[in-house]
């Protein structure tokens, strides 16, 4: 029986924070058999993962997938260097955005689509650090906002 909808693996919520999107697209990723095993038990991390493009194909480097629990010597080594399904012509618009400034490619999550692993790629550009503060300031003043509106509704003030 096939899987339906999304189940998300990982997600990276650092990049977010230290980066400001751009551009996101998804991409489907070549993995073997204990590695497809080892996501369905929920185990991967995004935290060090980019990705890169050589030689028009597009590659995701930093992905830690442990090793399957129950594999035998068939185990696949667990920062191995993973290839990304793009089309053509979105790795033709990832190469032509990525060179114009200081811009990467930043994996924000890892998911099943029905049955199927994907990734979700994030063009961004590095943030500064006023850039974060400003950006925390303001998430601080609108939770405070929507505090205050919930106050006067239930009449407490």
């Amino acid at each position: 029986m096939k899987e339906k909808g999304r189940k998300v693996i990982a997600t990276n919520r650092r990049a977010r924070h230290n980066y400001t999107i751009l551009d996101v697209y998804e991409a489907g990723i070549a993995l073997v058999g204990t590695e497809v095993k080892s996501l369905r038990e929920g185990k991967a991390s995004l935290v060090d993962a980019f990705a890169t493009v050589d030689n028009g194909e597009v590659w995701l480097r930093g992905l830690h997938i442990p090793e399957f629990s129950h594999g035998t010597w068939t185990n696949h080594a667990p920062r191995r260097v993973r290839k990304l399904l793009l089309h053509k012509r979105e790795i033709e618009r990832l190469v032509g955005k990525s060179r114009e400034g200081n811009q990467t490619l930043v994996p924000l999550s890892m998911y099943f689509s029905d049955g199927k692993v994907k990734v979700e790629l994030a063009l961004a550009k590095g943030k500064q650090d006023y850039d974060k503060r400003q950006d925390l300031a303001r998430r601080t003043a609108e939770r405070e906002v929507t505090r205050e509106l919930g106050r006067r509704v239930k009449g407490m003030r």
